[in-house]
């Protein structure tokens, strides 16, 4: 079901970038130029990210799930950007004001368009919490590595 969604030209190895709202910028950009998302996606990623903040700590291991409310969203997709340095996200399940942050090194960036939008989210958390394949995320050299990854656990799923 994810690994459907993920193309090797939405996959960025060591993306050198300053704060989150460059990952947006980036990320967002390419899934708004390739026809995946609205003009709208990359600014409602921003607005969205100071209600509800999507930055986790999985083990010391920083990761965030952006994503926006489907109707930014023209077809469902799925981005991956491993960092080449951290950039703070606010804490998963906080409240921004109270500016509990996470150095994330790792995005899966979201674009759900479908009755499906819960079950996506769901494998998504599940994918990241098995700390074995979140590892081996973390640690790959290129995106088909990514791909045959998360393909391997979606199997188990």
């Amino acid at each position: 079901m994810i690994w459907d969604n993920l193309k090797q030209d939405l996959i960025f190895i060591d993306l050198d970038v300053e704060d989150r709202e460059d990952v947006f910028k980036t990320v967002g950009g390419k899934l708004t130029e390739l026809g995946y998302t609205k003009d709208t996606y990359v600014g409602a990623l921003g607005e969205r990210e100071k209600v509800f903040p999507t930055g986790l700590d999985v083990g010391g291991i920083g990761v965030a799930i952006p994503h926006t409310d489907q109707v930014h969203v023209n077809k469902t997709a799925l981005a991956v950007a491993k960092l080449k340095h951290p950039v703070m996200f606010h804490q998963m399940a906080t409240n921004p004001k109270d500016n509990v942050m996470v150095p994330v090194t790792f995005i899966i960036m979201l674009a759900v368009n479908g009755s499906n939008y819960m079950e996506f989210l769901q494998h998504v958390i599940m994918l990241i919490q098995d700390q074995d394949v979140l590892k081996k995320l973390v640690n790959a050299t290129n995106a088909k590595e990514i791909i045959e990854t998360i393909k391997k656990k979606e199997e188990t799923l």
